[in-house]
């Protein structure tokens, strides 16, 4: 709590959360501020922006600010869904890996390093490629693409906590391996992970638009990057097909990247020994 405290003293923290906090808002009241399909045609194609249709249309007649609406709810999905789920699988697997050392931990430091040979992007593309763009999948994509990172930051915490004094009393008092591990060791541990996992889900974000952008995205859900898709052609003639949904997309980005880098001022490894 004194930490959490600290963090929203951080005057971009609080830029970084506020902007974060009012597209999960925009995104959970979507069907409310914005109803109807938002892949369907009400107007005529690329209209600029006006009373009617708040950002213009692109041009196939969708209305951009139904499309930004909607496409905030499958961003949010994806920064809290991948990311989530790379923290999860990463931190159980880096903490494992760093407590119980030997043959256990060799095994998974070559599959860390096998995700780093091979680059996620194409990896993610293939494996959309393969099995499909539905938006649950390419989630669970994403967050098991990208889990080595913490997986590697959360071993080393461990290597370098689990000699510690107060690992050694709980160990002296009886505890379970597991219990030291996960009750005294990992919680101390996660202010790298924590500040890693907010950049992830900047990354997540950037790969949805992406796949969407290149037409690998999910075809029957809203997206910043198809917007884009939408845009490529038509920059000169209707730029805010461009530089609206480039806007949102850089500006979640920094809000992540702000609240990461506060996170790392506040959460250092340390302060988090001594509280």
């Amino acid at each position: 709590m004194k930490r959490l405290k600290q963090l929203f003293k951080d005057k971009f923290a609080i830029i970084g959360a506020s902007f974060l906090i009012l597209l999960f808002i925009v995104a959970v009241f979507a069907p409310i501020i914005s109803p109807g399909d938002p892949l369907h045609s009400i107007g005529s194609p690329i209209q600029k922006p006006s009373i009617n249709h708040f950002f213009g249309t692109d041009e196939m007649g969708r209305d951009v600010w139904d499309m930004i609406i909607w496409g905030s709810r499958v961003s949010m999905q994806f920064a809290f869904g991948a990311a989530g789920l790379s923290l999860i699988v990463g931190v159980i697997l880096g903490a494992l890996s760093g407590y119980i050392g030997g043959l256990f931990d060799d095994l998974l430091s070559r599959t860390f390093e096998i995700f780093y040979v091979v680059p996620v992007t194409f990896l993610i593309i293939l494996m959309v490629a393969i099995f499909g763009s539905n938006v649950s999948l390419m989630i669970a994509v994403v967050g098991l693409t990208i889990w080595p990172t913490n997986a590697r930051i959360m071993r080393a915490q461990v290597l370098t906590l689990k000699n510690r004094t107060f690992v050694q009393a709980a160990d002296v008092s009886g505890s379970g391996k597991l219990k030291i591990l996960f009750k005294h060791i990992v919680p101390n541990g996660m202010g790298p992970v924590l500040t890693n996992s907010m950049l992830q889900m900047a990354q997540a974000v950037l790969i949805e638009a992406s796949l969407s952008f290149l037409g690998l995205g999910d075809p029957s859900v809203a997206s910043w990057g198809k917007i884009l898709q939408s845009g490529q052609g038509h920059i000169s003639s209707a730029p805010w097909l461009v530089l609206i949904p480039g806007f949102v997309i850089a500006a979640m980005l920094l809000s992540f990247n702000l609240l990461s880098t506060a996170l790392e001022r506040n959460f250092d490894v340390k302060q988090q020994i001594h509280d």
